[in-house]
């Protein structure tokens, strides 16, 4: 998924916005010979996300910098672990160190929460999804951090999947009517999902024979009867309402996927530093 020339671009844009016209402080205290040994520490117990974006933000800087990782992407992580050792040009390192831990923190914490969320359904057949509900410009990294911590993807972007919103559903009229008006115009490589706030709406959805069907902030009992009611025929999503107290529940209804922008919206950066 981290796309290498997606990845070199992004990377480049955010050594620019920290850097600027120059480091003024290490760039007048550094010298060309100084060289600096670092170890990439984690202060806290979690799900490791991020290695190559780390080492892509130094490479970039400098070809003389190395970077022994201990660990690989989706591997468990405890407090007090040794990650990496780095060792390299103090100036580059010193200039990179906080764009790296910006995108390796951020990725993990990620990584961290989602993990949470599929382990508390682990019983069930359900898959925790990931919303649209990202940081702008970030979503590639956020996405791999949900797949990397055990969860599974939701649309990358609005020209995935034709999705009829509440808002949409008022546009067009009806379910029925936007149903209608999509199929004269998707492609056939398109799924079309419908949200759904009652059991009436799911009805109308089953008999349109769409390809999912969203179960939007229903009640545990309301979505069990909804899950009757499509009996297989599309795929089930919960969402709404969805918190690491009520996953486990929600799963237990059979849906088939329950979408959260929790796990990236509300997850905490884990505590890595670089220790120099």
């Amino acid at each position: 998924m981290l796309n290498k020339f997606y990845m070199q671009e992004h990377v480049k844009s955010a050594l620019k916005e920290d850097i600027g016209f120059g480091d003024v402080t290490t760039e007048n205290l550094a010298g060309a010979d100084d060289v600096l040994k670092a170890e990439l520490n984690t202060r806290s117990d979690g799900i490791l996300c991020g290695c190559e974006v780390f080492k892509c933000v130094f490479k970039i800087l400098s070809d003389d910098i190395k970077i022994d990782f201990y660990f690989k992407d989706g591997d468990r992580i405890k407090k007090g672990d040794k990650i990496a050792d780095i060792s390299g040009p103090a100036k580059e390192l010193l200039m990179g160190e906080r764009v790296a831990l910006n995108y390796i923190q951020r990725m993990s914490g990620i990584a961290t929460e989602t993990k949470k969320y599929q382990d508390a359904i682990s019983p069930y057949h359900a898959k925790i999804v990931d919303t649209r509900k990202t940081t702008p410009n970030f979503r590639m990294f956020e996405k791999y951090a949900v797949k990397t911590g055990g969860g599974a993807l939701h649309r990358f972007n609005l020209s995935d999947c034709a999705m009829i919103k509440d808002n949409h559903i008022r546009l067009a009229g009806s379910i029925t009517n936007a149903v209608n008006k999509l199929r004269k115009n998707l492609s056939h490589a398109h799924k079309i999902e419908v949200e759904c706030d009652t059991l009436e709406q799911v009805k109308e959805a089953v008999s349109l024979n769409v390809d999912i069907i969203m179960l939007d902030n229903m009640s545990v009992d309301v979505m069990r009867e909804a899950v009757k009611a499509i009996n297989h025929t599309a795929v089930v999503e919960a969402s709404g309402n969805v918190r690491l107290e009520t996953v486990n529940e929600i799963a237990s209804t059979g849906v088939d996927i329950i979408s959260s922008s929790a796990i990236v919206a509300k997850a905490s950066t884990l505590d890595l530093a670089l220790d120099m």
